[in-house]
């Protein structure tokens, strides 16, 4: 199976060793890039390892947590070749795959129940991304880091 980079802040942190789980329970590899507890660190610095990881061929894709879902992704979004997508259910995170080649899944802990998240995050990984008509739109997505 895949080897799937997966990081959080401190208020990621339960949902992510929740997801962790979910992803070892499905016969992934899983590069934890931490945190490992509830003590204040900066999201930035997480969403920018898991992205790296992702970008630098270490994993095939990642999952990143924070409170909200939204500013780790936007850390991971600086990445070149990283399309890091919030998502809130089954979905927003099987079109991310689908319409958008998503590499990076990411979840807000307060926002989502941790089932839901499971059941996005299995769909997600089980999704392929459609092509024809999304390849040009992922194209440009993709130059607008150059």
């Amino acid at each position: 199976m895949a080897t799937i980079a997966v990081g959080c802040d401190h208020a990621g942190y339960h949902l992510k060793e929740c997801l962790a789980a979910e992803l070892r329970t499905l016969g992934h590899q899983v590069l934890d890039l931490g945190t490992d507890s509830t003590e204040r660190v900066d999201y930035p610095d997480f969403g920018f390892a898991v992205a790296r990881a992702v970008a630098g061929g270490e994993a095939t894709a990642g999952v990143a947590v924070c409170g909200s879902g939204v500013g780790i992704a936007m850390a991971a979004n600086k990445v070149a070749g990283i399309r890091a997508a919030t998502v809130h259910d089954v979905e927003s995170a099987r079109l991310s795959k689908a319409h958008n080649d998503a590499n990076v899944l990411c979840f807000g802990e307060r926002v989502i129940d941790p089932k839901v998240a499971e059941e996005a995050l299995r769909a997600w990984l089980d999704e392929d991304f459609e092509g024809g008509r999304h390849d040009a739109r992922v194209a440009k997505l993709d130059a607008m880091g150059d």
